[in-house]
């Protein structure tokens, strides 16, 4: 199950991406439109801001803008950003250590077939299918 931290990022993005605009859009705007509490979007936006789908600018214009085109971003790269990786087991994460059971393991193979299926659906999903 997805966190309500990758579900209203997505919704961050999405109604960046609907604003089209080239100027920041201000947090409280989207916090009022997405019914969702501007303190939480603030640390939501910290995260997005850190894995570079978005920029902020400060100041009295200030906001957050897209860093690039909707057609650019993955659904994956996105709930990876606020949950970490989709491996279903520690022995498929990235840099995993070798599990001393991989030759003997007989659900290896399933894990493995889930995380290929997980990460071709929400990584072949674009934020631009949403708009």
């Amino acid at each position: 199950m997805f966190s309500t931290k990758s579900r209203y990022a997505l919704r961050i993005l999405i109604d960046l991406a609907q604003q089209g605009r080239d100027d920041p859009v201000p947090l409280k705007d989207i916090a009022e439109r997405q019914d969702i509490s501007k303190k939480y979007l603030e640390i939501i936006a910290k995260d997005l801001v850190k894995g570079g789908l978005i920029k902020g600018a400060s100041g009295k214009h200030g906001g957050y803008m897209l860093t690039r085109s909707p057609e650019e971003y993955s659904i994956g790269e996105i709930i990876e950003q606020m949950e970490g990786t989709f491996a279903p087991v520690a022995c498929l994460e990235d840099n995993a250590e070798e599990c001393p059971r991989a030759g003997v393991c007989r659900t290896i193979s399933m894990w493995t077939e889930f995380y290929e299926l997980e990460k071709n659906f929400f990584f072949g999903k674009k934020l631009s299918d949403l708009l």
